[in-house]
């Protein structure tokens, strides 16, 4: 299984965590130029963007999927939220958004072990 067909099981599996939790999922893999959104939820009044980052146990022991998320990478994230938003005409005064991150580490048996943050980050942090 190469590392995209990894991506997309990791993306899966979190898709069916959320809801399960009682998100549901209004879009997936939404593109734009420099940038991409995993998962857009929504849960009340609260649109949730969701980057999944996993990695394979055999290739990387130690650490976590978390360590791959870089300043520039949160910076195309929000840009990319902000334009889905525009794009769906969501006025950002009418929901709540929340930037969170799904850590997945998919382990030799096949099952993934998942580390999720909520609010993980803020549009603050777009300079």
């Amino acid at each position: 299984m190469n590392t995209r067909e990894i991506g997309a099981e990791a993306e899966n599996y979190t898709a069916g965590w959320l809801s399960q939790k009682g998100y549901e999922i209004l879009d997936r893999n939404f593109c734009m130029r420099g940038g991409e959104l995993d998962i857009i939820a929504r849960k009340n009044d609260m649109i949730v963007f969701v980057e999944v980052r996993s990695w394979n146990r055999e290739f990387w022991e130690g650490g976590t999927p978390l360590e791959t998320i870089s300043p520039n990478k949160i910076r195309h994230l929000i840009k990319t939220a902000i334009y889905y938003l525009h794009t769906k005409k969501i006025p950002q005064q009418t929901v709540n958004i929340r930037f969170d991150v799904a850590a997945l580490i998919k382990e030799s048996d096949g099952s993934f072990s998942i580390d999720y943050i909520p609010a993980a980050f803020d549009a603050s942090e777009v300079r």
